[in-house]
């Protein structure tokens, strides 16, 4: 078998184990309280708010941290109960990505996630969603203590999750506040901007915090290897954010799984970003009349601009020297560790369709 066979065989046989150990984290989070008769109804609905809004991805950050565990860890560290705590940390991530999108497609009033209602739109739901959320976030630090608890790395990581979900969250008040659905105002929209949002609110969580979480799992906790690995895990997640904002406009829906809804939200997106760097007085104008309306044919004039300012073309060209410089930050700063890790993590993302 070929290396990229070996390797695509280890990856499915990453899924399968990561998406096996689902059930157990369910019973893990939920089996004691659900005997209890106080608490035993809503510990059904938590139940119920863990299976529908955790599984359905593509699991990238939670499978990230058992592969960088296999690349990261010494052999003598790779017994069966420290890769359980590797799946379950993985699954803590996934429990953040759930607890932020719950929370994100309210505020965003978005009406599909991976190809369902969003939790909030389900009958009966509504905004008890928000209360929801809240648990999903508990449920990473019952999940921590369970399985990491007297561990070396313990409190490294409790310190970051807590440091990701405050970066992350500061992330998405700052987009909220750039783009306020009640006014349009396409002066705050400067690259400069669009760049701190996305680090703050993208990159950190779904590209830092899991190689972090395997780095220290395997005993790594030097700040200056944390700050190498930072450096091109930050310029990735910007990669992928880009990645999604153009997938919001121009992806399929059949293959995305939501129905984007970046322009009539007056998102600070890549596209509107490099649309203003583009337009004519006139182009902009048109903008200004269109942009950050729920208006289906308002919303179709912007993807119109979009289309003769050419965005599909530069986003191409993009992509292929945001690679490039990927590469080139790889070869730089993966020094002490393997650069697979952060080549592996670039190839799965490089020309994604969803």
């Amino acid at each position: 078998m070929s290396q990229n066979g070996v390797e695509a065989a280890a990856a499915a046989t990453d899924k399968d184990q990561f998406v096996g150990f689902f059930p157990q984290v369910v019973k893990d989070l939920t089996e004691d309280d659900l005997h209890n008769a106080e608490v035993s109804d809503v510990v059904a609905r938590l139940k119920q708010v863990v299976e529908y809004n955790a599984i359905g991805g593509k699991y990238n950050r939670g499978l990230t941290v058992v592969a960088a565990f296999r690349e990261l860890a010494a052999p003598e560290q790779q017994d069966p109960k420290s890769f359980q705590r590797a799946l379950a940390v993985g699954w803590c991530i996934e429990l953040l990505q759930a607890f932020l999108l719950v929370a994100d497609d309210i505020m965003d009033y978005s009406e599909t996630r991976r190809g369902h209602p969003c939790w909030y739109k389900k009958e009966g739901i509504g905004l008890d969603a928000v209360n929801d959320a809240f648990l999903l976030e508990s449920l990473i630090y019952r999940l921590l203590k369970r399985y990491c608890r007297g561990q070396p790395y313990y409190l490294n990581l409790l310190e970051l999750f807590l440091q990701t979900s405050y970066q992350t969250e500061l992330g998405q008040a700052l987009d909220l506040i750039t783009a306020p659905p009640s006014k349009v105002d396409l002066n705050r929209f400067t690259e400069q901007r669009y760049k701190t949002i996305v680090k703050y609110k993208t990159a950190f969580y779904s590209f830092y915090l899991p190689v972090a979480a395997a780095m220290y799992m395997a005993g790594i906790d030097s700040e200056e290897e944390h700050a190498h690995a930072r450096t091109i895990l930050l310029q990735m997640g910007e990669f992928f954010q880009i990645q999604d904002d153009f997938l919001d406009c121009f992806g399929d829906p059949e293959m995305t799984g939501k129905i984007g809804t970046d322009i009539q939200d007056n998102k600070c997106s890549w596209l509107v970003v490099q649309c203003l760097k583009r337009a004519s007085a006139e182009q902009r104008q048109l903008l200004e009349e269109n942009y950050g309306q729920k208006d289906l044919d308002k919303v179709a004039h912007v993807k119109q601009l979009y289309e003769e300012l050419g965005l599909k073309k530069i986003y191409q060209d993009y992509e292929e020297s945001s690679y490039q410089c990927l590469s080139g930050l790889i070869s730089q700063h993966a020094v002490r560790l393997p650069s697979q890790i952060f080549l592996g993590l670039a190839q799965k993302i490089y020309k994604r369709q969803k």
